[in-house]
Formats: structure tokens, C-alpha cells, sequence
């Protein structure tokens, strides 16, 4: 029977060992991470028809730093702060806040974000997350399933035309571009420090 290889994360480089300081600097590290997120989901960026959040990228970055576990507890807690009602989302609290806002035609983005962080992180602490080729296709494949599943999730609230024309279309071309720019940082990151077992 043949075992899954774990490696360490980027962000374990930083973390103490054990105790309360390790899960203290956790929270602080999820923390900093919806920071981020937010700020990404505020940011946009004019490419073609759409304005474009750099918020995947975000994700993919979030989640090649920090692993699975780490990865996936800080885009929960980033959703459990838009549940709140907190403007933490792209469209708050313009577009309305909290569950409302969750459940409307992004929501399966949102929920795509979660099962994102999960295919990265779990892709970075099996050491992808030093190989550019290795951690760009764990990325695509990370986009290509939070696509789908925003598709289908706005193809239910109007239909599977206009959610391929609007909600998936414009947002290819930038989307590959992000894949492709977090899939170089993140190694390259591994490559300016010391070699790491």
C-alpha cells in the first residue's frame, strides 16, 4: 500500500512547533488571509467587457502558502465573515450582505473558492508548490472545478446559456493568466530561500 508523500507548506517555515503559540500564530495567519481576500475582492482590474477581482488569485496563493488544512480553515472563516454580514465579497454591500448576498448568483463561486484552497493546499503539501509545471495544472484543474461549479450554480437562476455567456466567458482569459502568475510566485518563493527537506 502505497503512502501520500506530505511536505511542508511555505507558511510552515513560520509556524512554532507545538502549543498555543502555534495555534495563536494560525489564527492570526487565517486571519491576515480574509484580510486579503477582501482586499482582492475589492480590487479590480478592467480586462475586456468585465471588471475582474484579483480575489483567485488570492485563493491560489492563500492556499499554496498554507497547505490544506490552513488553506481551507482561512477561506471558511472568510465565508463565515460574508455569512455575518461583514462586506467581505466583491459585490457587498452594494449588491446586499450575509446569506442573501451568498446564495445569490455567485455563490457557487463562493462555494467553488472552498473546494479551490482544498485542491491547491492539498497539492502544496505534497511538495507541488515547488514545481511550476506541477502546481500550475493543480491550479487549472482548482479553476476548471470552481468554474463548474459557479456554471451550474448561476445556471439554475438563469438558465445555461446566458451563465456560459456571462458567467464563465469573459472571466477566462484572466482567470488563466492568474492560474499562470501564482503558479510561477509561489515556486519562486521556494527558490530565493535556503533548501528545505
Amino acid at each position: 500500500m502505497a503512502i501520500a508523500t506530505t511536505m511542508r507548506p511555505l507558511v510552515s517555515l513560520a509556524l512554532p512547533e507545538k502549543g498555543a503559540t502555534r495555534l495563536a500564530t494560525q489564527l492570526l495567519l487565517a486571519i491576515a488571509g480574509t484580510l486579503l481576500l477582501t482586499l482582492s475582492a475589492k480590487t479590480k482590474v478592467v480586462l475586456g467587457p468585465v471588471d475582474i477581482s484579483l480575489q483567485t488569485l488570492a485563493v491560489f496563493l492563500i492556499a499554496a502558502a498554507f497547505g490544506l488544512r490552513l488553506g481551507v480553515a482561512t477561506l471558511l472563516l472568510y465565508m463565515a465573515e460574508g455569512a455575518m454580514g461583514f462586506p467581505v465579497f466583491q459585490g457587498t454591500p452594494e449588491k446586499g450582505i450575509g446569506l442573501a448576498y451568498m446564495v445569490g448568483p455567485t455563490g457557487g463561486y463562493l462555494a467553488g473558492f472552498v473546494v479551490m484552497a482544498a485542491i491547491v493546499g492539498w497539492a502544496a503539501d505534497r511538495g507541488w508548490d515547488r514545481h511550476p509545471v506541477k502546481l500550475f495544472n493543480a491550479m487549472l484543474v482548482a479553476e476548471i472545478v470552481m468554474m463548474a461549479m459557479g456554471f451550474a450554480w448561476l445556471a439554475l437562476l438563469i438558465g445555461a446559456e446566458k451563465s456560459w455567456q456571462f458567467g464563465v466567458v469573459p472571466f477566462i482569459v484572466g482567470d488563466l493568466i492568474k492560474v499562470a502568475l501564482a503558479a510561477t510566485l509561489v515556486p519562486a518563493a521556494w527558490a530565493l530561500l535556503p533548501k528545505q527537506p
